[in-house]
């Protein structure tokens, strides 16, 4: 093998490297999707087969593209790992519920609606309710919720609490 041949390889090979390194660079932004964590998990029973769980959360879109919210359900995960989707309520009912229910206490944030954006970089407080047919002690039992967050281009964020 020449030497020329050689040095012009490897050059190649630089200059390729170069060109995917920058490709991924300006692209570290683009992917859809949140980042986020659960503040606060309160629970209470409706009547002794039914319950209500409000989840207190903080998310981040590091993207550089708006997040369209088009949908948010609650999963509750028990302990053996089967998961039960909640009825999530609406913002109108949330507040009603807040009333009706002393034991909740204060509504601090705004529930996160289908519709809603989230623009790039922006970091928020929301919250969302959900009612299960389950007794109140078997949602203080679980293992875990799951916030789903459905974007309206397809991509699904989940927000686990810890």
């Amino acid at each position: 093998m020449s030497k020329a041949f050689l040095n012009a390889f490897l050059i190649g090979i630089a200059i390729i490297a170069v060109g995917v390194a920058a490709l991924l660079f300006m692209n570290r932004g683009s992917r859809v999707g949140l980042d986020g964590r659960v503040l606060k998990v309160r629970t209470a029973p409706l009547d002794e087969n039914n319950s209500v769980a409000i989840l207190d959360f903080r998310f981040h879109n590091p993207s550089h593209v708006p997040f369209w919210v088009r949908g948010v359900t609650v999963l509750m995960e028990d302990k053996d790992g089967t998961q039960y989707q909640g009825a999530t309520v609406s913002e109108v009912d949330a507040k009603r519920l807040f009333t009706a229910i002393p034991l909740l206490g204060q509504k601090y944030n705004d529930t996160l609606l289908m519709r809603d954006q989230v623009a790039p970089g922006v970091s928020e407080d929301r919250m969302v309710a959900a009612t299960f047919n389950a007794p109140e002690a078997r949602i203080d039992g679980r293992k875990r919720f799951l916030i789903r967050i459905e974007d309206v281009d397809g991509p699904i964020t989940e927000i686990s609490e810890k």
